[in-house]
């Protein structure tokens, strides 16, 4: 029989209520509440915190409390990106996040899924689906990325845009659901 854990890794739909399930997401809160707790007296500590939260942080990458995830494993920020304030990860499938990527206050990461149908969902069934964020993104104040959407390198999301699907590389896109406005040379 395969746990809800390994359904949930693979992508399957699952319940959140296994024992080890429970035991990440506590996990999880306590290393955010030290990383956002941490004072701003104590750059090293709040790095050290920081890195046991996530899965991944590159070098010279900065990230501003506060910061809400999921479980923080499965996140990954690559080297120079600039996350703000309220950032929202919500990390049940992988959110990776490029390379010089700059991320505005209040931006949601949004891998959950749930069921349409009232009586799944009724009986708490979630799935998730992964999140890349390419390198040299910009995504603006407040933008919402929903699950299994990909952006592509150098691609800038204007403030207050709900990304619902994938964007190519190079472009600006605003709105809601955002759309592509302009190309980038």
């Amino acid at each position: 029989m395969t746990s809800m854990k390994d359904r949930m890794l693979a992508g399957e739909p699952y319940l959140a209520d296994e024992p080890e399930i429970l035991a990440d997401l506590d996990r999880a809160a306590r290393l955010m509440e030290r990383f956002n707790s941490s004072p701003a007296s104590d750059p090293a500590g709040r790095l050290a915190a920081l890195r046991d939260l996530l899965g991944g942080l590159g070098e010279d990458t900065w990230v501003r409390p506060p910061l809400y995830v999921d479980y923080g494993t499965r996140i990954t920020i690559g080297p120079r990106s600039f996350v703000n304030f309220n950032a929202v990860l919500l990390d049940v499938a992988p959110i990776t996040i490029g390379a010089d990527v700059q991320i505005g206050p209040n931006v949601q990461l949004l891998t959950p899924t749930h069921p349409v149908e009232p009586e799944p969902r009724r009986a708490k069934w979630e799935a998730a689906k992964p999140i890349t964020i390419g390198d040299n993104v910009w995504l603006g104040g407040g933008v919402i990325v929903l699950a299994g959407v990909t952006i592509g390198e150098n691609t800038v999301v204007g403030a207050g845009a709900v990304v619902t699907r994938d964007l190519p590389p190079n472009v600006v896109a605003l709105g809601n659901p955002a759309r592509v406005v302009r190309e980038l040379a």
